[in-house]
């Protein structure tokens, strides 16, 4: 069984490997939104935040520390659904305790807190923890337009940029 599972993972990574060398490789979009696809979660600071945000479509940021224990619950799913859901969302994650500017922005007061941005715009999110499918259903409802409550995506407000 062993053998299957890293013969699995070498065929992923190749496959990945090939899919960021195409989406780097001509066909560029023109400065708008990077169609990269990212399959790991990215370490968000206040100074890198605002280029994240905005330069993916569909963003959901995990805001978390390190000596929260529901933190460390949500964590692992985050890295889940960032692998599984690559090419449709891009995930980050904000250490609060070392990054106060952007925290304070959001008004994050508790954690974790998930926040989903859409072309740069906060349209929502949620606070604690919550199941994989909970998440993963809340986050594909604003690929297709309508927002997690059938309507127009609420709280929607540009931040940055």
């Amino acid at each position: 069984m062993q053998n299957w599972d890293d013969e699995l993972s070498n065929i992923m990574t190749r496959k990945m490997n090939d899919l960021i060398r195409n989406n780097s490789s001509g066909g560029g979009t023109g400065g708008h939104k990077s169609k990269a696809v990212v399959a790991a979660p990215i370490t968000l600071s206040d100074t890198n935040f605002a280029e994240a945000i905005n330069k993916y479509p569909l963003f959901v940021v995990d805001f978390w520390a390190p000596w929260c224990g529901p933190c460390r619950m949500v964590s692992p799913l985050i890295e889940q659904l960032a692998t599984e859901l690559a090419g449709k969302v891009v995930f980050g994650k904000l250490n609060v305790d070392e990054n106060p500017m952007t925290s304070s922005v959001f008004g994050i007061q508790s954690i974790p807190s998930i926040a989903i941005f859409k072309n740069g715009r906060h349209v929502d999110g949620f606070v604690g923890v919550t199941s994989k499918s909970q998440m993963q259903t809340r986050i594909l409802s604003h690929i297709d337009g309508r927002g997690s409550y059938g309507g127009e995506d609420r709280s929607s407000r540009r931040i940055y940029g």
